[in-house]
């Protein structure tokens, strides 16, 4: 979705329990290319990895999956199911999401539309002369193993929906060879340091009582009390 706040609007993939309840958010960190005259940046308060029925569930958006040191972070988490939303549906893409499932040992679920030049009001803009059913952007929505492995699609004849049965027990089995947060860190060697504060632009710092000025005596007290509690009223 395309969240606003305040004047600023921010890329954000928000996320659900089966229920309909409201879990949290991830706004992505790094908006792409000619983004950054729209959206603003997130910071690292909104990179959660929800524990759910399913498995350990989070989402990095489009182009931070290009990210090594975001990708490392949500490692970290124990991400199981590492959902990708994109706009991407280059060859290339496929492969990168090949890669962090590889990586990670996790499952990808990469989720791209597909897109027809029918499917925008024919008075929007854009680029080129194309047919009315010229297909604008092809899906390529897939589904990964922990080894790398393509479950589901690319699909990119059309709309639809990609199916595969997910056992989270592959994910142990991956781990036991190559744990890029575990035995194959080299922790002595590198480190990675995350800041997950948020980082407003304005903080307001409240004091913890409310007294009279120094120096007021009992009567003046008195007097100011009254005064405030009558403005309460």
């Amino acid at each position: 979705m395309v969240e606003r706040d305040v004047g600023t609007l921010y890329c954000t993939a928000l996320f659900f329990a089966p229920s309909g309840a409201y879990l949290g958010k991830h706004r992505k960190l790094m908006p792409t290319g000619a983004e950054r005259l729209v959206w603003g940046m997130g910071d690292g308060s909104t990179l959660p990895v929800f524990e759910t029925p399913l498995g350990r569930l989070g989402a990095v958006i489009c182009w931070e999956n290009y990210m090594p040191l975001l990708r490392m972070s949500m490692y970290a988490k124990g991400i199981q199911i590492w959902c990708a939303p994109t706009a991407d549906a280059r060859d290339s893409w496929v492969a990168t999401m090949r890669h962090i499932a590889c990586e990670g040992r996790c499952f990808v679920l990469s989720a791209n539309q597909f897109v027809r030049r029918c499917d925008y009001p024919q008075e929007y803009p854009i680029e080129g002369d194309h047919p009315w059913d010229a297909v604008l952007c092809r899906g390529a929505s897939m589904i990964v193993s922990p080894l790398g492995e393509i479950l589901a699609g690319p699909e990119v004849d059309g709309e639809a929906i990609v199916r595969a049965e997910l056992d989270l027990g592959e994910i142990a089995e991956g781990k036991y060879d190559f744990d890029v947060v575990g035995h194959y860190a080299r922790s002595d060697v590198f480190r990675l340091s995350v800041n997950e504060q948020p980082m407003p632009a304005v903080v307001v710092d409240h004091a913890e009582t409310i007294g009279p000025p120094t120096g007021f005596g009992a009567a003046e007290s008195a007097a100011g009390a009254a005064c405030l509690g009558k403005a309460g009223r």
